[in-house]
């Protein structure tokens, strides 16, 4: 695990971020709170590319807990097969619609706890949702984030709250509502997990990795 860096490289470092990519956006299709909650909970385990593959007509039909109620379980199944786990997930996706037309009156609640307590959200979907439909700076941690920060110093920890406490603690104010997208394209597409693309890296000088490629 790197040391966290200090407040002039961090500072550097998502000047860096923004000036390549000013307004980094997630890469989850959805068209309101609600398709988001449901995008992120099928993701777990999957690719982004392949969940929007699955929502794309899913979303058509049933863009709110009402419409995939209305659906079923079937139905919802039919149209995310392709993504692992899609059993359970489906089960998960008209748990959760229940649970916000019954407690919720149909709309997406704006807490972290309320999220949290619906099915197949966890602390991740919940920093997500919040950070992209509310743009509250939450930080949504995971594996590309947690690599990224203790590989490079940038948000070291053991575990993923550590991870996002650090964030949190560390990153400048005036970047954090974007952190956690310039920190996961960041290791999706270059702070890769095998061989890291340290010759296309913004932030090569700043980064504590000591293995760097070419």
């Amino acid at each position: 695990m790197a040391k966290q860096l200090a407040y002039p490289k961090m500072r550097a470092v998502f000047e860096r971020f923004r000036a390549a990519e000013p307004e980094p956006k997630g890469e989850l299709n959805h068209v309101n709170a609600y398709t988001l909650v449901v995008a992120v909970a099928l993701s777990a385990q999957a690719t982004d590319a392949g969940v929007n593959k699955a929502t794309e007509k899913l979303f058509q039909i049933a863009d709110t807990p009402e419409k995939m109620l209305a659906l079923g379980e079937e139905g919802v199944i039919e149209h995310i097969k392709t993504i692992g786990l899609y059993r359970n997930k489906a089960k998960n996706v008209i748990k959760l619609s229940k649970i916000l037309v019954e407690d919720y009156g149909g709309e997406v609640p704006n807490s972290r706890a309320a999220l949290q307590s619906l099915p197949g959200v966890g602390r991740k979907t919940a920093n997500v949702v919040l950070n992209m439909w509310w743009h509250y700076p939450a930080q949504a941690v995971d594996t590309h984030i947690f690599r990224v920060g203790n590989r490079t110093g940038i948000c070291p920890g053991k575990d993923v709250v550590a991870v996002e406490r650090a964030i949190e603690d560390n990153v400048p104010v005036d970047f954090q509502q974007h952190a956690h997208h310039w920190l996961i394209l960041h290791g999706r597409y270059i702070c890769v997990a095998r061989k890291p693309k340290c010759g296309a890296c913004v932030i090569r000088d700043l980064c504590q990795f000591e293995d760097k490629t070419e």
